[in-house]
């Protein structure tokens, strides 16, 4: 018998997510289940998946007791990943949407996820994540592209998934990318990363916020319109090449749109919009 799920379907700056709601737990999806719902021509379409299951609801071990909702993230290839920068901003407003969660002004509301329960608070561009401490790899890594003519060195930079961030010198270089193909990461790490291409703004800095442009090749999706954490290590990345003297502000433009990143101390914050399109059911093999 088919299984029929309703489901609702978010983005946040066009990083789309089909929503699972499954509070008690009894929703198991496999690898080609989820890669069915999130095929762009024989299913809904998305980037990825966001199961909405109570945190008490899981196994033992996999639990965040800190937080009610925990945000199950699969890619669109039906990998599981440790977090999803876009997708618990458009986590939250479904919880908020649907009554599960408030989030009065000035509050914290609490979701967990497989790099442990992370906080969300209202912002002036929607909602800000804190994704918590960031760590720079700076054991260098090749990356080559089609479109990138030869290979460049990207940094590391681990936001509680791990990504390669390549510096490129113009608009033009970025705009030429065919990101269609896989880049080949040498040494390819052990369990993949995202990989960033981005081009600092002339001048990097204005009004005390550093300016970037981006685009992404997510592990287990492809080019995407937007990859949250892409955007807080493309900070990251910027701003430890620029040294001391780097703002703790960012503004990063991707192809769907602008998203915000601050820095306090060693942690690393996002802010961006989070919008819910539409709700339906569907029938699943």
């Amino acid at each position: 018998m088919p299984l029929t799920l309703p489901f609702t379907k978010g983005h946040g700056t066009g990083n789309d997510f089909v929503i699972v709601p499954d509070p008690e737990g009894a929703v198991h999806l496999s690898d080609s289940q989820v890669a069915a719902l999130c095929d762009r021509r024989f299913g809904i379409g998305a980037d990825g998946i966001l199961r909405v299951v109570r945190s008490a609801a899981l196994p033992e071990g996999a639990a965040t007791p800190d937080a009610e909702w925990f945000m199950d993230y699969r890619n669109a290839d039906g990998s599981a990943a440790e977090m999803c920068g876009n997708g618990i901003r458009v986590f939250a407003r479904y919880l908020l949407d649907a009554g599960l969660a408030t989030l009065p002004e000035g509050a914290t509301l609490p979701i967990g996820t497989r790099n442990g329960t992370l906080g969300v608070t209202r912002s002036p561009l929607g909602f800000e994540v804190d994704l918590g401490p960031f760590r720079i790899d700076e054991t260098e890594t090749l990356v080559r592209a089609r479109g990138l003519g030869v290979a460049l060195p990207g940094l590391g930079v681990d936001v509680g998934n791990p990504h390669v961030v390549v510096a490129l010198p113009s608009d033009d270089r970025l705009d030429g990318l065919d990101l269609t193909v896989e880049p080949v990461m040498e040494p390819a790490p052990a369990a993949g990363a995202n990989i960033e291409f981005v081009v600092p703004a002339d001048p990097l800095v204005t009004a005390g916020v550093g300016g970037i442009r981006m685009r992404v090749f997510e592990r287990g999706v492809g080019e995407t319109l937007s990859c949250g954490t892409g955007v807080a290590a493309a900070a990251l990345a910027v701003r430890h090449w620029a040294g001391p003297a780097a703002p703790e502000r960012w503004s990063i433009e991707v192809p769907g749109g602008t998203l915000g990143v601050r820095t306090v101390g060693d942690r690393v914050l996002l802010s961006g919009p989070a919008a819910l399109v539409f709700s339906g059911q569907v029938a699943l093999a």
